[in-house]
């Protein structure tokens, strides 16, 4: 590297432009972020009989059921509903997550993003 170079930046001018461009990227990223968690994401089982919604935080914000699905005698199958619910919603969250996250880091497997 040549004297006073950074990464193939001759005189390391191009520094100050390389960390415009990363505090540039990290506001970027930051505001994706912020959006995301103030997104929410539904999803139903049982043919619409549960639905939960959580949001990019992946907190439950909500559960519905459908009053035909609640019956006295199989509690075991609505509360098999509500997992189901429950479950399918993180997971569409932690993917819509990681796809936002995948277009600032292209496919970088960075911890703790």
């Amino acid at each position: 590297m040549a004297r006073g170079g950074f990464n193939g930046f001759p005189g390391g001018g191009g520094r100050n432009n390389m960390m415009k461009q990363i505090e540039k990227l990290q506001k970027q990223m930051e505001q994706m972020q912020d959006d995301l968690k103030n997104q929410e994401i539904t999803e139903s089982a049982g043919g619409g009989a549960v639905e939960a919604t959580v949001n990019g935080n992946k907190e439950l914000v909500s559960i519905k059921l459908d009053k035909d699905a609640v019956d006295p005698d199989d509690v075991e199958m609505l509360e098999d509903l509500i997992v189901v619910a429950v479950n399918s919603a993180m997971k569409t969250a932690e993917e819509k997550m990681s796809s936002e996250m995948g277009k600032f880091t292209g496919g970088l497997n960075i911890p703790g993003l």
